[in-house]
């Protein structure tokens, strides 16, 4: 099954004050794919695919230095929430959630995730996008950037690369609140000033480049919604509401929107956050050959971004979905609260 492709043109160029019959049919649009799938691919004129390039030319560069030059930017008593998170570190949610291994075990087999053995073999580095409150009870996950020594270029890269893409989530929030039957700024108002993080991963394929190898184990994001760019090696799973896994192939020029546990709060449970794994599948064999002939860097880098909704508001069914009938299973709770909690269960919190 491919996605459905918006193409964000349209909406971007429209009155604000009035939208057409059939922007209003787009928004829906929106709103019925992250229903459904969890998924969503768009393309934005303002995120080039030059954008995207000189992004993943950087991490490869970063991410191919030594272990110990990269270990000076771990920041593990802030939660890794900044800087870089070794592989072996984060644990995907299946590995730790009995609730869900019970679910996974009753999936049709074809339908069922890789099991991880252990820890994510990815690294992970956190910059954050945007301002931040100047007053917050959740001062970790609003820490100080760090940036890696001999990358001048890396904070002007980050933060271009990082807003075009916070504000391609901002638009697709906008019109999954309109599709959704929301105030337009339903969603955005509450991003406001949150603690948004360009989170690219990387994989050493020389090293884990054997088919079947679990890079990211099955699990969801904690965030409102995540975006990534097209990466240079396949290898990512999704599965849509209904439990069906579906192979995700980014078209060139696309950006691929994911939902997260956030939005299945305001949304009281209509739209669920999207399960996923990064594995190291045929095509990702087939991009490892094609990439050692052209002697290319051998990282698979996600060029991820995750938005999230402010640290100090609250998560809670908006508008008509409170009367959803699955309301009750999302009771009002602090966002910072709640990505703290997520923290721990993985394994990036509470680490010195």
């Amino acid at each position: 099954m491919d996605l459905p492709v918006v193409d964000l043109s349209p909406y971007l160029a429209a009155s604000p004050a009035q939208l057409s019959p059939e922007l209003t049919a787009l928004c829906g649009e929106v709103s019925r794919s992250l229903r459904e799938t969890g998924a969503l691919l768009v393309k934005d004129p303002r995120c080039s695919i030059e954008d995207n390039d000189r992004f993943i030319d950087m991490m490869e560069r970063y991410f191919q230095s030594p272990q110990d030059f990269k270990q000076r930017h771990e920041r593990p008593y802030l939660h890794y929430q900044v800087g870089v998170t070794p592989e072996k570190v984060e644990v995907p949610r299946s590995l730790v959630d009995e609730e869900m291994q019970e679910k996974l075990k009753a999936m049709p087999k074809e339908y069922q995730p890789h099991a991880p053995v252990g820890p994510d073999l990815k690294w992970r580095y956190f910059w954050r996008i945007g301002p931040r409150p100047s007053n917050t009870r959740f001062k970790e996950l609003n820490a100080e950037p760090v940036i890696p020594e001999g990358f001048s270029e890396w904070k002007e890269t980050m933060d271009s690369w990082g807003n075009k893409m916070i504000a391609a989530i901002e638009v697709v929030a906008e019109m999954a609140a309109i599709g959704f039957g929301l105030q337009k700024d339903a969603f955005t108002s509450l991003m406001k000033l949150g603690p948004h993080l360009l989170a690219p991963t990387g994989s050493d394929l020389q090293k884990y480049g054997q088919e079947g190898t679990v890079l990211a184990g099955y699990h969801y994001d904690l965030n409102f919604l995540t975006i990534h760019g097209k990466s240079r090696f396949p290898g990512l799973n999704i599965w849509l509401k209904n439990g069906q896994k579906v192979e995700v192939k980014v078209p060139l020029g696309c950006l691929l929107i994911q939902t997260g546990k956030q939005i299945e709060w305001l949304t009281g449970g209509d739209c669920i956050a999207g399960m996923h794994e990064v594995v190291v599948t045929n095509r990702t064999v087939e991009a490892i050959r094609t990439a050692e002939e052209q002697k290319r860097s051998l990282w698979r880098v996600s060029s991820t971004l995750f938005a999230h909704i402010a640290s100090d508001a609250v998560l809670k069914p908006l508008g008509h979905f409170v009367e959803s009938p699955l309301a009750s299973k999302y009771p009002p709770l602090c966002a910072g609260e709640y990505v703290e909690q997520e923290l721990a269960v993985i394994n990036l919190k509470g680490q010195k």
